[in-house]
């Protein structure tokens, strides 16, 4: 049986078993996947086990999208552009890194009926997911990418590889079309956001990468103010159906019951 992981610290929040079980489930694939809570320094021995052929694939999520990086042998160009892997595998008896959350976040956006061309995006923090999305939304033809991190040091070294985007301070809020939420506030149900949004806060896009829960409190901000909210779902189930792809060479169904699995 092949084993398949997807790891992060924290982890217990991550549906990526149940979603990927489910597939290999459906499509009759001798395999299973589970989720590992590991440190920094469990990285290097792990990829020794998928070279090892002990560990067939692996998801990567908060904090060690960067961090990974240097234990592997190879990127890919978008992997190589965003500083970021999310998507782990053997080829050649070389271990390559991808990301599958460009096409995850993009795709998300197509099927919610959103044309973002000339708009202006608004995306609070810069951790690990958010090179991706601004490497999407590029590609999305916005006309203006404005970024707030808690810590500035963080968002301004983004700047080295998307000399484009915009900095402002943590509280500021600048005129948008639509504000992303990339931070981690929001998994756990205390956690708030507290901006300011102007009362002429309507009629925007508020998007949260958090899939679970399903409506974080940025979410429900930006709802009660009467604006279009989504959260991270649609994001979510298709970088994994890119994954799914890469490792089993098989596209999985994503239907209503799948949307349904993950509610």
């Amino acid at each position: 049986m092949k084993k398949f992981l997807v790891i992060g610290n924290p982890i217990d929040h991550s549906l990526s078993p149940k979603l990927h079980n489910y597939w290999i489930k459906k499509n009759k694939i001798n395999a299973i996947y589970e989720k590992q809570k590991l440190e920094n320094s469990d990285l290097e021995k792990l990829l020794f086990q998928v070279k090892e052929k002990k560990i067939y694939g692996i998801n990567v999520t908060v904090p060690f999208k960067n961090s990974i990086i240097p234990f592997l042998d190879d990127l890919t160009s978008e992997a190589k552009t965003t500083k970021s892997v999310n998507t782990i595998y053997l080829e050649n008896n070389r271990v390559i890194g991808h990301n599958t959350d460009i096409g995850g976040f993009e795709t998300s956006i197509y099927k919610s009926n959103i044309n973002l061309e000339n708009k202006k995006i608004l995306i609070l923090g810069a951790g690990g997911v958010v090179p991706s999305i601004i490497y999407a939304l590029t590609k999305m033809k916005v006309s203006e990418i404005t970024l707030s991190n808690r810590t500035k040091e963080k968002a301004e070294n983004l700047k080295k590889y998307f000399k484009d985007i915009k900095i402002i301070k943590w509280g500021d809020i600048v005129d948008f079309d639509m504000i992303i939420n990339a931070t981690t506030l929001g998994l756990k149900e205390k956690d708030k956001i507290n901006l300011n949004f102007p009362p002429s806060c309507k009629n925007k896009l508020f998007y949260d990468v958090i899939y679970n829960p399903k409506e974080t409190s940025f979410l429900k901000t930006g709802k009660n103010m009467g604006n279009k909210i989504i959260n991270g779902k649609l994001m979510f189930i298709y970088q994994a159906f890119l994954a799914f792809d890469i490792w089993h060479k098989l596209k999985p169904h994503v239907n209503e019951e799948v949307l349904k699995l993950l509610d």
